[in-house]
């Protein structure tokens, strides 16, 4: 055949599928970085289709970043993390598509995140961004904790942050509620200026539009505005909460991912902040692991 040792080399595909956008990066078997791509949203719970074809699209974006050509899908063995894959109904779905791969590993957004942040040890990890969840994996137990989606749950998330400032600014604005800075800052936001405004810009608009208004909530908290303040305390109050549940199963160590981690950790409680260290990698590397172990098992 005269093909270089390189051709037959293993290369893994580590993807990343989220409700905002898909992420895949191609690495050699002991973890060098050859290729990434990124494409829209790989959310199963928001359509199977549209998942699929941001998986495809990453992927080839990765190729082509890789200098590999569309074709070498085949060599990859795929490992996949994303989001309600732990509904045993979607994890079939997908586990049944007939996907471009040499071979194909499949789990949750939260576990490729968790094996990421400890570099393939076990542990836990709180994910705060538009939404927020808790998970940790020790041994065989596996803890999925919060994640039940806007406007239900995502307690401390962006979109329950900027929910909550909509609610609060209303009050205020019909003589309900303490008066806050958030009624003034809503407006300067949305270029408005009534109650009306503010309906107009948010009613029926999805998490993603409310997450933006976080920025807003830290700002007038910093500004020691009491009700601002009330809902950071709040929404921290919760996550701090959610850390002790995961540290029940005593995870040997404990990271905060996305957009929110930054600006919660001043407000988390002091023994969660102790026990909490930064991330090694990202979830598409926590992916890659997972693929190889999984190749590796099957072997």
């Amino acid at each position: 055949m005269g093909m270089s040792q390189t051709k037959e080399e293993s290369l893994y595909i580590g993807i990343d599928g989220g409700g905002s956008k898909c992420r895949a990066t191609i690495y050699t078997s002991d973890y060098r970085i050859l290729g990434t791509g990124v494409a829209g949203r790989a959310n199963p719970l928001h359509g199977l289709a549209q998942t699929f074809q941001s998986i495809e699209e990453s992927t080839q974006l990765a190729l082509a970043d890789a200098g590999l050509a569309p074709s070498d899908s085949k060599r990859l063995i795929a490992g996949l993390g994303l989001a309600g894959v732990n509904v045993p109904r979607l994890y079939q779905d997908i586990a049944n598509w007939q996907h471009p791969f040499a071979s194909m590993y499949l789990t949750t957004d939260l576990h490729t995140a968790c094996i990421g942040a400890h570099q393939g040890e076990e542990g836990a990890v709180i994910i705060t961004g538009t939404g927020s969840c808790g998970y940790a994996r020790v041994a065989e137990q596996e803890l999925f904790l919060g994640g039940h989606g806007f406007a239900l749950g995502d307690k401390g998330s962006g979109a329950w942050l900027g929910l909550k400032a909509g609610e609060c600014a209303l009050l205020d604005l019909d003589g309900f509620g303490e008066k806050t800075l958030l009624s003034q800052r809503l407006f300067d936001y949305f270029g408005v200026n009534n109650a009306l405004g503010i309906v107009e810009n948010l009613a029926g608009q999805s998490s993603s539009t409310y997450a933006k208004l976080a920025r807003v909530v830290f700002e007038s908290a910093s500004e020691k505005d009491s009700v601002a303040l009330d809902i950071v305390t709040e929404g921290a109050g919760y996550i701090s909460e959610l850390a002790r549940k995961l540290f029940a199963i005593n995870p040997p160590r404990f990271s905060m991912i996305g957009g929110l981690a930054e600006p919660l950790s001043p407000w988390l409680d002091e023994d969660v902040l102790a026990k909490t260290s930064p991330i090694l990698q990202p979830p598409e590397w926590g992916a890659a692991f997972f693929a190889k172990q999984q190749q590796h098992a099957k072997a």
